[in-house]
């Protein structure tokens, strides 16, 4: 028996018995790596072609309210999100676990959130999914793996990320994320609410230009003055009462409450709190940044990955309809109450008013 292997093995009979077992380990363990590869990718391969799990592609989008704007990422920026690697390029790669994330940022819709994460992620530390993953307000049937397996992998020492400006005025979210960890942290981006409720509404007009104007929305009744709060555009600026239910679940000091206007004006010094907010080095300085003079705000001088500048998609810096005064002023009144509010719980004055 012994012959005959090292027959076919090519191996002469002369060598030590040492150098025989030494060669013929070699080539099992050169056989058994060979085979362990090729499985892996026959069972990737098959996944694509016809797996019955279900698939990764974001959900279709429940019905909006009339005049309700679509999600700050667009669906179709969803599907084009980078997906996880495949086994082989992982192993290769060093890419890690999948893990929970340990940190999210909650909101707003238009205060800024895809500009944060896109900053975010040129940090070396930080790995975070390109689409907004809407698990605690979506999909939150699915359970914890199928969040899980929508993470990009990590090494130890590196934060998984992902954000969904909809968390925050999602009722059950705050209490869906306590149950999955106790400890994490939670980053919510806001803008003064008026800009914030033209750009919400901005948004919606680019896609559907037949809906009716921002001030026959913005009233219930336009003679009386009274303020239409059901309108989504209108109600996510209430930062105020969307922050007492979070604070039912976590310690205001597990929030860190980003300013929109500053993360244009001052990208570098946000960057700088996030940072120290999340235990990273500040590796993110003024170095990575230039003013994009067209578009109105900073832009990357290499994205994640790339050696080229970036700036966000044509999607966002869009220009706003004008709006009548009158209105506009209505609405300051209306938010300077809940403003100030919000300004005491956070111990921020975000200058608004």
């Amino acid at each position: 028996m012994g012959q005959r292997l090292n027959r076919c093995l090519d191996v002469p009979v002369a060598l030590p018995p040492l150098r025989r077992r030494l060669l013929l380990l070699f080539i099992m363990l050169f056989l058994w790596l060979y085979m362990f590869y090729s499985c892996a990718g026959s069972c990737a391969g098959l996944t694509a072609r016809g797996s019955p799990a279900p698939p990764r592609a974001a959900p279709p989008l429940p019905p909006l309210l009339p005049g309700e704007p679509g999600e700050e990422s667009s669906l179709e920026e969803q599907r084009a999100a980078p997906d996880g690697s495949s086994p082989i390029s992982s192993f290769f790669n060093g890419s890690g676990t999948k893990r929970l994330p340990q940190a999210i940022i909650i909101g707003v819709k238009k205060g800024g959130t895809r500009a944060l994460l896109e900053f975010l992620r040129v940090h070396p530390d930080v790995r975070a999914v390109g689409a907004e993953p809407h698990f605690f307000d979506r999909n939150y049937e699915r359970g914890l793996a199928w969040y899980r397996d929508l993470m990009p992998r990590t090494l130890e020492g590196q934060i998984t990320m992902e954000k969904t400006p909809s968390y925050f005025v999602t009722k059950e979210a705050p209490a869906r994320i306590s149950s999955m960890s106790k400890g994490t942290k939670l980053i919510v981006v806001v803008r003064d609410p008026v800009t914030r409720a033209i750009s919400d509404y901005t948004q919606t007009l680019s896609k559907k230009p037949d809906i009716p104007t921002f001030e026959s929305l913005t009233f219930k009744n336009r003679t009386t003055g009274l303020i239409d709060t059901s309108w989504s555009a209108i109600q996510i600026g209430i930062y105020a009462k969307h922050l007492e239910n979070w604070l039912l679940y976590f310690p205001i000091g597990q929030i860190l409450f980003v300013s929109g206007e500053r993360l244009i004006t001052d990208p570098a010094g946000e960057l700088g709190r996030v940072q120290d907010f999340l235990g990273l080095k500040r590796i993110i300085t003024d170095k990575h940044f230039y003013f994009n003079k067209t578009k109105g705000f900073p832009c990357l001088k290499k994205a994640e990955g790339s050696s080229k500048p970036h700036c966000l998609g044509k999607t966002k810096g869009r220009t706003h309809p004008d709006i009548d005064q009158e209105v506009v002023q209505r609405l300051r009144d209306f938010y300077r109450p809940f403003n100030m509010k919000f300004y005491q719980m956070t111990g921020q004055d975000f200058g608004w008013d």
